[in-house]
């Protein structure tokens, strides 16, 4: 049932009040916060309370991607306001999106015109469930990333490296929160850096990654008309996602707009030990027989 103690899923890290470890058996969404299991209609009314949604994801995990579309589905049920944000998209392809919420394009043009090929890569039939959810609700869709050239160049040289003319308006990166740092060296599975600059400049990419995502988020809810049901739903990787470090951490540094984190994991036809901190709310989708 358990997993070895160095697993990424029960790191003693994120919020303190929630260091317990957890069984979440297959099927089951578990509410990290009351330790109990609850429905994804119980998910959503607790999730009442939260300006950002974020949703992890394993990138080519098609029960993820499902599940997220459900999320976004039952928040649209529960007559929140919603909008998705991707990061599967750079800001530069906004314009393209726009057109798939106002149904403007067929999918075929869709793929074409923002250009998924080369911003994601990745099988647009795993994330179709997604599109399909906000075309029927013509929901607004928010590309956060920035391009791939601003990331790539601070993990050669560091932010600093980064032309200002380049920067996009993304602010500093806080580099100093250790546990982010820890988590980040986890995922990779090599252990702790080095202390050469170009581990520093690594983890700096990721950092300036996370913090433009959520500058993104920042400047689109700032032209939005203000509404009490709204519900900026975030879709990315669970390292932007997991622990409450990464994109979420970033919002907190600039808003006090609640946050919710909802982390999937990977498919399991056994249960699974995770600890709490790992977000507010844990899937654990069944592995097929």
């Amino acid at each position: 049932m358990t997993q070895p103690q160095d697993s990424v899923y029960t790191l003693a890290i994120g919020d303190s009040r929630r260091q317990y470890l957890l069984t979440v058996r297959p099927n089951e969404i578990v509410d990290t916060r009351r330790r109990r299991a609850v429905s994804l209609q119980g998910m959503v009314r607790l999730l009442e309370p939260a300006t950002f949604i974020l949703i992890g994801e394993q990138h080519d995990n098609a029960q993820h991607h499902q599940f997220q579309a459900q999320v976004i589905e039952g928040l649209v049920q529960a007559g929140r306001s919603v909008i998705v944000g991707m990061e599967m998209f750079d800001r530069t392809k906004q314009h393209s999106l726009n057109l798939w919420t106002l149904n403007r394009l067929s999918e075929a043009e869709f793929i074409e015109q923002s250009e998924w090929k080369t911003q994601w890569g990745f099988d647009f039939a795993l994330y179709r469930p997604i599109f399909e959810v906000v075309y029927r609700h013509r929901l607004r869709l928010v590309g956060l990333n920035v391009p791939r050239s601003v990331v790539r160049q601070t993990a050669r040289g560091g932010w600093q490296s980064v032309p200002e003319s380049e920067r996009m308006g993304i602010p500093e990166p806080d580099l100093t929160v250790e546990e982010h740092r820890k988590l980040f060296y986890a995922l990779l599975g090599s252990g702790h850096p080095t202390g050469q600059a170009q581990d520093d400049n690594f983890y700096a990419a990721q950092v300036v990654w996370d913090t433009a995502m959520a500058d993104t988020a920042l400047r689109y809810l700032e032209r939005t008309v203000p509404s009490p049901r709204l519900a900026f739903v975030i879709l990315a990787g669970n390292g932007h996602v997991m622990y409450d470090m990464g994109i979420s951490l970033r919002l907190r540094m600039r808003t006090n707009l609640p946050t919710c984190t909802i982390t999937p994991l990977p498919p399991s036809a056994v249960p699974l030990q995770v600890r709490a901190s790992i977000g507010d709310f844990v899937w654990l989708p069944p592995k097929a027989s």
